[in-house]
């Protein structure tokens, strides 16, 4: 007899992820078979690669975690994991190292518990989220990790979706979390097209101890609210069915930004002059969701931070391509200046 459904489902989504990440490794060093490289002397042969999980602890970290174990020998590939400790509850460090027991009883190696200092930068949320990547990011460079792990849901990417659309962010933000993103594809989210439940489910049958953070019950947090108030009267108004609608939402609106950002990129170029500045006239023939992606780039790359730097920001720019009235200069986050002078659009450290 197989195992549980649950316990099915959570694996066959990790060993999809494992062999996307051995065939974008084919060609280099490792096949991904335990007896790869015939001929090649044991000693000779490149190490396998290694992917990391990020865990907390909790039911979708714990399930992502035990697949991981399970799979990973099977297709020749190291598996570790990584806790991360934002010290923002009493006895977080003794939790951490908690998770890291549990971890190497899964058979992880390696495993470790990081320490962050949480900053005040965007809010407690953003500010822990930034701290805990910029976590991942170090273990992953220090162990040479193929790519980490996360546990997000498909209930996760329901709630980033209404976050987005309550922030009136547009497309990219309604297209939610991406299958695959980070510096070089490094972070997978394995469980995107699973429920929480499917997770949390998994973790019992095998016995799995986890723990639930109190944040995630606490209404001071956006995030909490939306999960216990916002999506269960959107169910009862709605019916079932509102998390995979938005899941799929987010996908569709994934694939058109893509198009809209290819769509930008390759008409930057025919906007712009010999001096490279960018020409008015040209911009305002321009759709305007290609035209606001090629202003949104050139102030990213004039220096604005791309996380300060909201639809406000990029409306008021445009109304110097479609409203042009004399106005002045506009301000954008990190000190850049965006002004018009002689149809041209100059964007620029101020």
């Amino acid at each position: 007899m197989g195992p549980h459904p649950a316990v099915a489902a959570i694996r066959l989504a990790v060993r999809r992820v494992l062999h996307d990440l051995l065939i974008e490794h084919a060609g280099t060093e490792h096949t991904g078979t335990p007896d790869a490289s015939p001929g090649v002397p044991p000693h000779e042969r490149p190490a396998p690669p290694l992917v990391l999980v990020a865990c907390s602890g909790g039911a979708d970290s714990m399930a992502l975690a035990s697949a991981l174990a399970f799979e990973a020998p099977r297709l020749g590939i190291r598996a570790g994991g990584i806790t991360v400790d934002h010290g923002l509850q009493p006895g977080s460090d003794l939790r951490a190292e908690e998770v890291v027991l549990r971890l190497r009883e899964l058979g992880l190696d390696p495993v470790e518990s990081i320490a962050v200092t949480v900053g005040r930068q965007g809010g407690p949320e953003a500010a822990a989220r930034d701290a805990r990547y910029a976590a991942l990011d170090t273990a992953a460079e220090r162990h040479g990790a193929a790519a980490v792990l996360l546990g997000h849901t498909r209930d996760d990417q329901a709630e980033t979706v209404l976050l987005g659309l309550a922030r009136g962010s547009g497309i990219r933000s309604l297209s939610g979390m991406a299958a695959v993103s980070g510096a070089g594809g490094r972070y997978r989210r394995p469980f995107l097209g699973l429920d929480r439940q499917t997770a949390r489910k998994a973790c019992m049958v095998q016995s799995l101890p986890v723990w639930d953070d109190p944040h995630n019950a606490d209404p001071a947090y956006t995030r909490s609210r939306l999960r216990h108030e916002g999506l269960p009267a959107l169910e009862k108004a709605l019916g079932k069915g509102v998390v995979e609608a938005l899941a799929r939402t987010a996908q569709l609106s994934r694939d058109d930004a893509d198009a809209l950002d290819a769509w930008a990129r390759q008409a930057e170029a025919a906007v712009r002059d010999s001096a490279g500045l960018l020409e008015c006239a040209k911009l305002y023939a321009l759709p305007p969701a290609v035209r606001r992606r090629i202003l949104r780039r050139a102030a990213i790359e004039a220096g604005a931070p791309a996380g300060s730097l909201f639809a406000r920001h990029i409306e008021e720019v445009d109304r110097l391509i479609t409203g042009w009235r004399g106005q002045g200069a506009i301000n954008l986050p990190g000190k850049v200046v965006a002004q018009r002078q002689g149809g041209r659009l100059v964007i620029r450290q101020g």
